[in-house]
């Protein structure tokens, strides 16, 4: 080929789907080497649409985390959440599929009938294949799930420790069109710097409380400020935690402001590491009655428009 033959760009939207908890944000983080979505061991920490972009002189991948899918949705917000699934459907190029080696789906389940009519390319990731040490039984996993639907391939990784993802790197750019970049190059996520610092916030949330807290939690952004004078620049950050009822307040305040003083700092460390300033993070703590299912709090939050 001629040296001066100018290369084919490639781009397209790339979906992770799966259940809650399978490692769906932890795949796109290593995908895109950076931690676009917050990442914990608790079902239902992803509660938004994320993009997470991937560029290249020659190609741009935009990745799309998606909260799990909820089978019997309980609040107006976890509908909310599932349509975010659904709005993933639409504009599709490659669908990664990710399932762990626990993972159940009927052969009727909904979600092949999906990919059926989306009629787009279908990778099976068997993600946390560091847990299936034996290749026989991989290979058994692989042949039960083919029986479910005819996916395009089907590939084993272990997202947490970047195990398999180059070479799934590789096998999406075979499935990807030819087309200019969506967004610009230098451009990681299609979302504002505002809420990566309430997602920081609110993983520490999942990650310091327990049980019902931060399923009941919601973080907004009240201000946002950038300090360029400062060398390291200074953010100034105030954000509101809002929760259910004033018992919760209380557990997250906690015996003198011990609880929330944590929180404060565990958050702020994770902030300057992300934004690669200092940062002044002031939080504070108020209740809105049952938010989860009130339209209004719904749209400040960002579920609806």
């Amino acid at each position: 080929m001629d040296d001066n033959t100018p290369r084919k760009h490639q781009s397209g939207f790339v979906n992770i789907i799966g259940h809650p908890n399978v490692g769906k944000s932890t795949l796109m983080n290593a995908l895109v080497g950076e931690n676009m979505s917050i990442v914990t061991s608790k079902p239902q920490t992803t509660r938004h649409r994320i993009f997470g972009i991937l560029s290249s002189s020659d190609f741009q991948i935009v990745f799309s985390d998606t909260p799990g899918i909820i089978i019997d949705p309980r609040y107006k917000m976890q509908e909310h959440m599932n349509k975010f699934v659904e709005g993933s459907f639409e504009d599709a190029d490659l669908f990664l599929f990710v399932v762990d080696k626990y993972d159940k789906y009927a052969a009727e389940d909904p979600i092949f009938d999906k990919f059926r009519k989306a009629k787009i390319p279908v990778i099976l990731i068997i993600n946390k294949s560091d847990l299936i040490p034996v290749n026989d039984e991989l290979d058994k996993l692989s042949n039960e799930w083919k029986e479910k639907y005819p996916f395009d391939f089907v590939h084993p990784v272990s997202a947490l420790y970047k195990l398999g993802t180059q070479d799934l790197l590789k096998r999406i750019l075979e499935h990807l069109p030819e087309s200019p970049a969506y967004f610009d190059k230098d451009h990681m996520s299609d979302r504002s710097e505002r809420f990566f610092a309430s997602e920081i916030i609110r993983e520490k949330i999942f990650l310091h409380y327990k049980e019902e807290i931060p399923y009941s939690s919601e973080v907004a952004i009240d201000t946002f400020k950038e300090d360029e004078t400062k060398d390291p620049m200074l953010i100034r950050i105030h954000a509101t935690i809002y929760v259910e009822r004033k018992t919760q307040k209380s557990i997250i305040i906690g015996k003198g402001g011990e609880k929330i003083k944590q929180l404060g700092i565990d958050a702020r460390k994770d902030l300057e590491k992300f934004f690669e300033a200092h940062v002044y993070l002031e939080l504070f703590v108020k209740v809105k009655e049952n938010w989860r299912d009130d339209d209004q709090s719904l749209r400040h939050f960002g579920y609806t428009h």
